[in-house]
């Protein structure tokens, strides 16, 4: 019955938490503009304008997954790693360690509003690419695979942002968490096939997480053939390393 008594408050905590981060998030326009925003307007111009990819017949198959990916990267590394590194600079956290609220059910809180948002952002990313483009899922689609490929990605991008977030300084966060960004961006396959890279470029883009959590979303939409199994190692590799430091190096302060 103690146990009990003492994990109730913990749990309605972490609950409160959650909400706290959500309504957080909604406030911070800079993020959500990276977040919902331009994941937003690089589907719909890369897929009006498909410079990148000439030799698609559907250039929304290969750019829904591939932005669906960056959608995960924005929320899981560069808002949930800014956001906590500030909170870390400002003495923030240092102040819930004094409150009801554990650890775990702080870290829990960061991630269910991570995992929110993407589901938002599946959501939006995907509704728009129907209403516009007449996305469908292809032949080979697998519900699977894509969860799988959600789970690790958030776990890989999660696990750097936590990394960073709890070792740097929140300004070294904030530069490295858009440097990052930035190089997934390009490098990821995100709106640029990594075959179409120069060879040393295209060699570091395939170990990349960006271009694993790509390649595992178009082989569970099924707008590319193949086994995701490699891809989806490579995220849980990611994942597991970063994951592993994050916990053992993370600052409260």
């Amino acid at each position: 019955m103690p146990e009990l008594s003492n994990a109730a408050p913990a749990r309605q905590a972490t609950l409160a938490q959650l909400g706290m981060e959500l309504r957080l998030t909604a406030r911070r326009g800079e993020n959500l503009f990276v977040i919902v925003v331009l994941p937003l307007i690089l589907l719909i111009f890369f897929a009006l304008v498909p410079a990148l990819t000439p030799n698609t017949p559907k250039p929304i198959d290969f750019l829904l997954p591939g932005i669906l990916a960056l959608a995960v990267i924005s929320t899981s590394l560069v808002n949930l790693s800014i956001a906590t590194a500030f909170e870390r600079s400002y003495g923030v956290l240092k102040r819930l360690g004094g409150s009801p609220l554990p650890r775990a059910g702080l870290v829990a809180a960061k991630i269910g509003a991570v995992i929110v948002v993407e589901v938002l952002q599946v959501a939006l990313l995907t509704g728009v690419a129907v209403a516009l483009f007449g996305w469908a899922p292809g032949a080979g689609a697998s519900i699977a695979v894509v969860i799988a490929a959600f789970g690790l990605g958030t776990l890989a991008f999660g696990g750097l942002g936590l990394l960073m977030a709890g070792t740097l300084r929140a300004e070294g966060t904030l530069a490295a968490a858009n440097g990052l960004f930035l190089v997934f961006l390009l490098l990821g396959g995100v709106i640029l096939p990594v075959d179409h890279l120069p060879g040393l470029l295209a060699d570091l883009a395939r170990v990349l997480p960006a271009s694993a959590l790509s390649d595992a979303y178009r082989i569970g939409l099924g707008s590319a053939s193949g086994d995701a199994l490699p891809s989806l190692l490579v995220l849980l590799g990611w994942g597991a390393i970063a994951s592993l430091l994050a916990a053992r190096s993370f600052r409260w302060e």
